[in-house]
């Protein structure tokens, strides 16, 4: 069959989503683009998330956020108190390889078809369970929130997001649903590698510490110090420009003394400044943001283009389908049963094998056809034809990967394969170290300080360290020699580096026909922004994920910690889907896994309510369209710097929970209020629910107000310090961080996958990550190198050790 008319790499995986919520939604979806067959099994009222419009839009029926995360699947009602209805539904299962599953709906909720009784039920079937806390543990059946969820993430205040004059903000949308739906659809294409049925237990919590977090844990373990300790508003940050916002990043010595030179200020440029660059920064605010404000967008981003440095424009629902980068590369498209703009998928592959939208179904438009076509299909023989791995292998056992890539957004990727079993060989060299290597602020006069990041430690361990010059012909030649023998290449630099180093898909499918090459481009590979540095806080700027963050009254909040791990996750998606297809036709992939396309994905509701609607989603502080009261609450507590900045999370989602919430606070006023009963009213009252709260909260620990109102039902949380995430008490019974010694650094927690397979492995973590270069000598004997060609590599600093 000629490539372009290939079937899509999931045609014929049947999965049953008995899901509820946009998590398990948006992992089905990623099945749907890829081909598979969702069936969407409804209890007779629907799923909740037809009526869901996050402006409060009258839907018509069903919602446009619905029918964009249900393109291309089907849907069947069945009520579990008909048995001929449960019977129904098992005949689904039986003829499925995954079902996706979550609490919220009466199939769900009935006994029958909890996720370990469907597991014990049918256990060749891929069971991915996606709860807030995981399926057992002390929290297993608390309630929780996207926004309670990031208090206790840390995610709140993980990296000093925020000013400290106000209470610190969560990242606006509902990025924990899709980061939890993105680690899902990994998690349940790793799992069928082994060809077996599977429990996935996976832990929303999780997610989000590994997508709102920097490895805290495990930088204040090993350095003693957490990585900030106070908010600061980031300098020039979003800032407001004659016409507009616009992002302007400052990260490194080089960017800041670029930042100088571009708004004429030489002068400022101090190399033996004691002072950090935030510092520095910080105390040219005000000049900063006056030449900021004396220009146009257009003419900022030019300029800061031109010197290198991040930046981008601020997207919003409105104005981002405008922007010319999407424009001309086609980033949206338009719903095809609904007829609004939603975002093209989060990455693209050639060939072009993904399946194109098709519109999303009507409530039980294909019951009956489900009904007269019930015979179990050959899930057995179809999973041993596609088990890629031996039943007790890990799921990427024999995979070779060599990991060109740097930073976070790229290792995150190739870090859940080295978890899982692949061998991902790591490629730094001694002039250019991962970056994470040199962020770590470990001074230079330290011994071995290249080997003391916790950041590279954090997102490394597993794979093998090899180093090699690529701007030398002989380190070039070798990485071909290596690409050979490497079944995926991955790699996230910007287009223009590989442009230079000759190794695009075609240089790499010369070296190796089937090759899957996974290109992580902050921008893409084509378009007007195709070579601007991209950082995780530009990238959630041009997407929109910065202008939900932050208070209405102030400019908007960069996130600084989505953008990277997001696009890791969809990458690995991107990644798995390649493999299957390779799998399936011999051929060698290309996968175009750009950060912005991911970012465009999980912010997808924000373009979607504006062209379906008319309704600008905008900022709100603490609050949010899911809940009334929701806002953080200070307690009487002093944290651990000395300061009153101790935060608990309260949201009140429904009825039964706000009578439990003035129940246990003993407010029967309120109670008795017939204007609070309802959403609406307490939303309009929620100035004073909020003034109240305070002070209820002001009285109390942090620890007293989470006794006192979770065990009534109630969404609580602490806002917690992210390095203390080791204090959790269900973190701790699902052992979520591991302990991994080092040859130089002191043996110290490491955050694990945020999902448990039943069958196995029960440790993640097998080595720590490399020393640089530490498998070079080895690596290259393999290829045949002699001792004295090693040795001659060595001299001529082709390879090395040291930095």
């Amino acid at each position: 069959m000629p490539a372009d008319e290939a079937a899509p790499p999931l045609d014929g995986f049947r999965v049953v989503d008995l899901s509820t919520g946009i998590a398990g939604a948006y992992c089905t979806k990623l099945f749907a683009d890829g081909g598979a067959e969702v069936v969407k099994v409804e209890s007779p009222e629907g799923d909740p998330l037809r009526g869901w419009s996050a402006s409060g839009a009258d839907t018509g029926g069903d919602g446009a956020l619905f029918s964009y995360l249900a393109c291309s699947k089907r849907s069947v009602v069945a009520d579990p108190a008909d048995s001929s209805d449960s019977a129904f539904v098992d005949d689904l299962l039986a003829s499925a390889e995954a079902v996706v599953w979550s609490r919220g709906s009466a199939v769900a909720g009935h006994p029958d078809f909890t996720a370990a009784a469907i597991h014990a039920r049918h256990p060749g079937l891929i069971v991915t369970a996606i709860t807030p806390f995981g399926l057992d543990g002390p929290w297993t059946d608390r309630a929780a929130t996207e926004f309670t969820l990031q208090a206790w993430s840390g995610g709140i205040v993980g990296l000093g997001r925020g000013a400290p004059d106000r209470a610190p903000v969560y990242v606006g949308g509902q990025i924990g649903e899709y980061l939890a739906g993105a680690y899902a659809s990994a998690a349940t294409l790793a799992a069928r590698r082994r060809g077996v049925g599977e429990l996935i237990d996976l832990s929303m919590l999780e997610t989000q510490i590994l997508g709102l977090t920097y490895y805290p844990v495990t930088y204040h373990q090993m350095l003693g110090r957490p990585w900030r300790d106070a908010r600061k508003l980031t300098v020039p940050g979003i800032a407001r420009a004659k016409d507009g916002l616009v992002d302007i990043g400052c990260g490194t010595a080089q960017q800041w003394f670029d930042l100088c030179a571009m708004t004429g200020h030489e002068d400022w440029i101090d190399e033996d400044s004691p002072l950090s660059i935030t510092q520095q920064a910080n105390e040219k605010a005000e000049e900063l943001y006056a030449w900021v404000a004396d220009q146009t967008v257009d003419e900022i981003r030019d300029l800061a283009s031109a010197f290198r440095i991040p930046n981008a424009p601020v997207a919003n629902g409105e104005n981002v389908t405008a922007l010319d980068h999407y424009v001309e590369r086609g980033s949206f498209g338009t719903n095809p049963r609904d007829g609004f703009t939603q975002p093209g998928p989060p990455y693209r592959l050639t060939p072009a094998v993904l399946r194109a939208p098709e519109p999303a179904p009507r409530l039980g438009e294909h019951t009956d056809a489900y009904r007269r076509n019930r015979i179990p299909g050959p899930r057995g023989d179809s999973l041993a034809a596609g088990n890629a791995v031996s039943r007790d292998a890990l799921p990427f056992e024999g995979l070779r990967v060599l990991d060109l890539t740097t930073f976070w957004a790229g290792p995150s990727c190739t870090h859940i394969l080295a978890l899982l079993g692949a061998e991902v060989i790591h490629v730094e060299s001694t002039r250019r170290p991962d970056g994470t290597r040199l962020i770590a602020g470990i001074p230079a006069t330290e011994p071995r300080w290249w080997e003391r990041s916790p950041i590279f430690s954090g997102l490394n361990t597993s794979k093998k360290g090899l180093t090699l010059d690529l701007h030398t012909p002989r380190g070039r030649e070798l990485l071909n020699r290596l690409i050979a023998t490497s079944e995926v290449v991955v790699e996230n630099f910007t287009p223009r580096v590989l442009d230079h180093l000759g190794l695009d898909f075609a240089a790499v499918q010369a070296l190796r026909p089937d090759a899957v090459m996974v290109r992580m481009p902050g921008f893409g590979l084509d378009g007007p922004w195709r070579d601007n540095p991209a950082f995780a806080y530009v990238i959630e700027a041009a997407a929109g994920i910065s202008w939900l963050t932050g208070y209405p009254d102030r400019n908007p909040y960069e996130p600084y910690s989505v953008g990277d791990p997001n696009a890791g996750i969809h990458a690995l998606n991107g990644l798995l889907l390649a493999l299957e297809h390779r799998r399936r036709t011999g051929e060698g992939v290309l996968v175009e896994a750009a950060m912005v396309d991911a970012a465009l994905n999980v912010a997808a509701e924000q373009v979607i309510e504006y062209t379906a609607y008319g309704a600008l989603l905008g900022r709100a502080g603490n609050r949010g369209p899911l809940a009334a009261p929701q806002n953080l609450y200070l307690s009487m507590d002093i944290d651990e710097f000395g300061r009153l900045d101790s935060w608990v999370a309260i949201a009140v989602t429904g009825d039964a929970e706000w009578a439990a919430l003035c129940e246990a606070i003993g407010a029967a006023d309120w109670a008795a209020d017939p204007t609070l009963a309802g959403a609406d009213g307490r939303r309009a009252a929620h100035d004073h629910i909020d003034e109240r709260l305070s002070q209820w909260c002001a009285q109390r620990s942090a620890d007293n107000i989470v006794e006192c109102l979770w065990p009534a039902g109630v969404p609580v949380a602490k806002v917690m310090q992210p390095h203390r995430q080791t204090e959790l008490t269900q973190l701790a019974h699902r052992g979520f961080f591991e302990e991994v010694g080092h040859p130089v650094n002191p043996a110290t927690p490491h955050s694990s996958l945020p999902f448990r397979l039943s069958s196995g492995p029960q440790r993640f973590h097998r080595d720590p990550a490399p020393l640089l270069g530490q498998h070079t000598e080895e690596l290259l004997a393999e290829l045949g190198l002699t001792a004295d060609e090693i040795a001659r590599l060595a001299a001529d600093k082709v390879i090395g050790h040291t930095v």
